[in-house]
């Protein structure tokens, strides 16, 4: 397994992303339950968002984007996508 770090910057602010926020935040959770996403959540400081995600491969990585809402409905503007090679901590 694969662990990668997304940085998404957003075309929209919080408000203008209310619309699917419900089905992007139902979305995460089950990737979370699923053991795909890691952890993820806002950076308050900028109009972005940090997610770490656990797939096999960047081809699982693009299918788990692509389904997001949020993307779905054009919303990330930039991805910064980096894979980790995690050697100590939890994720190890």
């Amino acid at each position: 397994m694969a662990v990668f770090i997304v940085e998404w910057n957003y075309a929209v602010d919080r408000a203008g992303r209310e619309p699917v926020n419900a089905e992007h935040k139902a979305h995460l959770s089950d990737l979370a339950d699923r053991g795909i996403l890691v952890a993820g959540g806002p950076l308050p400081q900028d109009n972005a968002g940090l997610l770490i995600y656990r797939v096999q491969d960047r081809a699982a990585l693009a299918e788990v984007l692509g389904a997001d809402p949020y993307v779905r409905a054009g919303y990330v503007k930039h991805s910064s996508i980096r894979e980790w090679q995690v050697n100590f901590g939890v994720l190890a």
